[in-house]
């Protein structure tokens, strides 16, 4: 697990938006850090844990990419 230390005005889907790109990954963030959860704005320098971001794989993908013996 990583840590990300906040900077002040940092709130739960800015950091999540900046660690993964996307705003959903608040949710694991603030699973990750109960002690923080009730926190809207962070000020600087408190470090939170940062759970392994999920990997999502395409449901279709083109028959190039497939292993053998899919389709």
């Amino acid at each position: 697990m990583k840590n990300y230390r906040t900077i002040q005005g940092d709130t739960w889907d800015g950091i999540a938006f900046s660690i993964s790109g996307k705003e959903s990954f608040m949710v694991p963030l603030i699973d990750a850090n109960p002690d923080h959860a009730e926190v809207v704005i962070f000020p600087a320098g408190v470090t939170l844990n940062v759970p392994d971001i999920p990997i999502s794989t395409a449901s279709t993908l083109p028959p190039w990419r497939l292993e053998d013996g899919e389709q």
